[in-house]
């Protein structure tokens, strides 16, 4: 592992908890998911000084100091007194959340969290959202460099408040000097994650979009953390995008899930997907769609620089993303019982059984000219 610059060295060691262990690291969302992860993560490292874990219920990790409360609560400031990191992870990106209950949530928690980091005195705060926010397009660089322009727009789902947030990141130095702020983005994040993209891998055909080219990079939630663990300690900060090594083309995909295509136009599976979306039958929006179209990879520089290193490979994960996923039917991203996907039948999403009628009909009016 290489060691950081004079000046992260420096932070870190001005930055400590009880006798001089480590600092002092709070984190939001702490009780379930990622959250969950780290604080047991931080918890058992000796570069720690002391866990502060703050959610709406109470986690399981035993060693960390627990505060229940809405992160959204002002009284937020006073339980992260002391601390010198706040990792917040309190995120609702649920496909099912009501849009604008969502934003309230993610847009108001981290406005509350890094204004009460700053009154309490928390030099640095650690923020994640998704290597989404870069967007996926066609003339994306293979891979994107930390340094790219997001060019994201609000189209998919809980994407306006990612986009938000880093808003919010930016401006905070400016609006709380002394409060550094370090965003985490990962790939497509796989173990225990519910999201748009790891239900694209439940349908019984993967959908494929003519004249796209799909590139898949992973995330495993392991190596999130190590990602958040190394933005906590300063061995990396300002923007930090996490992934696996590299990326794989649709084909591998295809041939390493065995789940075959279901090859659409362009016009009619953005077209169909917006129509069950807008009619509520799919809970997920047609800019959700994109990402699986186009590539959105990127170059992960910064924590590598650092000497971090992802532990799993893309294959690996999709491996275990297809083991987690087992015995789930998605059809458009909506999950149905076994019955259900059972009459559905192996046609695919129904996306791409209206898409196929559509062109179905057009070719039976095209042949009766």
């Amino acid at each position: 592992m290489s060691s950081p610059d004079p000046q992260v060295r420096a932070a870190r060691n001005h930055t400590t908890g009880p006798a001089g262990r480590g600092p002092v690291v709070a984190v939001t969302g702490a009780a379930t998911g990622v959250g969950a992860l780290l604080t047991e993560r931080l918890a058992a490292s000796d570069e720690i000084g002391r866990v502060i874990a703050l959610d709406e219920r109470r986690g399981e990790c035993a060693a960390a100091e627990w505060h229940v409360l809405d992160i959204r609560d002002p009284a937020v400031a006073e339980k992260l007194r002391g601390a010198d990191v706040v990792v917040h992870l309190a995120l609702d990106l649920d496909l099912e959340t009501d849009a604008a209950a969502r934003t309230a949530y993610n847009v108001r928690g981290t406005q509350t969290v890094l204004t009460a980091a700053a009154a309490a005195g928390v030099h640095r705060a650690v923020l994640c959202t998704s290597a989404m926010v870069y967007g996926a397009l066609p003339d994306n660089e293979l891979p994107l460099s930390e340094d790219a322009e997001l060019r994201a727009t609000a189209e998919a789902t809980g994407m306006g408040d990612l986009l938000e947030i880093e808003r919010l990141a930016r401006r905070a130095p400016r609006a709380h000097p002394g409060l550094n702020v370090t965003v985490v983005r990962p790939a497509v994040l796989v173990g225990g994650t519910d999201t748009a993209l790891t239900r694209y891998f439940e349908s019984p055909r993967l959908l494929v979009v003519a004249g796209s080219r799909p590139a898949w990079q992973f995330c495993h939630v392991e190596d999130l953390c190590g990602a958040l663990e190394y933005a906590v300690l300063e061995k990396a900060d300002g923007e930090l995008a996490v992934g696996c090594d590299g990326w794989l083309e649709q084909e591998e995909v295809e041939e390493l899930s065995g789940i075959r295509r279901m090859e659409l136009p362009s016009a009619v599976a953005l077209g169909a997907a917006a129509r069950l979306h807008r009619i509520g039958l799919t809970p997920s929006p047609a800019g959700d769609l994109a990402y699986t179209m186009y590539p959105w990879v990127v170059s992960g520089s910064r924590l590598h620089d650092a000497g971090w290193r992802p532990r799993w490979t893309n294959e690996e994960v999709l491996a275990a993303l297809l083991e987690e996923v087992s015995g789930r039917h998605t059809v458009a991203g909506r999950r149905l019982g076994r019955k259900d996907a059972t009459a559905a039948g192996a046609a695919g999403a129904t996306v791409a059984l209206l898409g196929a009628a559509a062109v179905v009909r057009r070719a039976r009016k095209a042949r009766r000219r």
